[in-house]
């Protein structure tokens, strides 16, 4: 496990502009080295925040919309088109805006779906079609995706991987049902830890003093069962993006002085 990179900033709107450059730069240069690229979105304010910036960059041109596949870490299991599910939220702040290819926006599937309420079966589909997105060179059951994004939550938790919830007990499984979940729906889909750890690059964003002590704990060395964002890295960088409030509980000397 590399260890993680902090960058903190002044404020969120400003981590949200700085982390949209970042994500276009990281971007073209995966379609540069291998003609195409994948992202796992999150949704949550802040990472509809980052949507919303990155769709008002002017560089967000500079990508080559049609060779970007894009992937969710989780999902709320609501009806198609609610506007409290993350893929609408995520169409509102960006995807609408740009020529991105509808083929390769990879949507987790919603209770009015093919697997109507069955959250566990809309759970094994998501699995299968990341399964059949993978290639040899990924050396498992997921794409080896670019930059995976993951909110955190107060509690530390991230895509639907809730404190001592059985999700984030998952070894075997790429994406799971969630039932039970503590902040409404109760129901949802989630990427595991497993999944997540696939990724090059993991980005964990937070903003706000409600975040600060998730922040703190997460970064301390507590265990992944009981703090999920600690459990969740990536195989070359994990990086977490942080406001100045999100950061305040943390050592200073955790952070260069530059950065904030």
């Amino acid at each position: 496990m590399i260890a993680p990179q902090l960058v903190v900033h002044r404020d969120k709107e400003l981590m949200a502009q700085a982390a949209a450059a970042r994500l276009i730069t990281r971007i073209v240069d995966a379609q540069a080295a291998r003609g195409s690229a994948s992202v796992v979105l999150t949704g949550g304010r802040n990472g509809n925040g980052l949507l919303a910036a990155l769709s008002s960059a002017p560089a967000r041109d500079a990508i080559d919309w049609s060779r970007l596949d894009l992937w969710w870490g989780d999902e709320r299991f609501l009806p198609d088109g609610d506007p409290e599910r993350n893929v609408t939220q995520a169409r509102g702040a960006l995807l609408d805006q740009v020529p991105v290819d509808p083929a390769r926006v990879h949507a987790m599937p919603a209770s009015d779906g093919p697997y109507g309420s069955d959250v566990d079966a809309a759970a094994a589909a998501y699995a299968a079609e990341l399964a059949a997105a993978a290639g040899p060179e990924d050396h498992g059951p997921v794409p080896t995706f670019d930059v995976l994004m993951l909110g955190v939550g107060p509690d530390t938790h991230v895509a639907s991987l809730f404190p001592e919830l059985p999700a984030v007990r998952e070894t075997e499984r790429t994406v799971v049902g969630v039932h039970g979940a503590p902040k409404p729906p109760p129901t949802r889909v989630s990427l595991t830890l497993p999944a997540i750890r696939a990724a090059r690059e993991v980005w964990l964003l937070a903003a706000g003093e409600d975040k600060a002590k998730a922040v703190q704990i997460a970064l301390s060395g507590a265990g992944e069962i009981q703090a999920p964002a600690a459990g969740a890295y990536g195989r070359a960088r994990t990086l977490w993006l942080l406001d100045a409030a999100a950061a305040s509980q943390l050592p200073r000397g955790l952070y260069p002085p530059a950065s904030a």
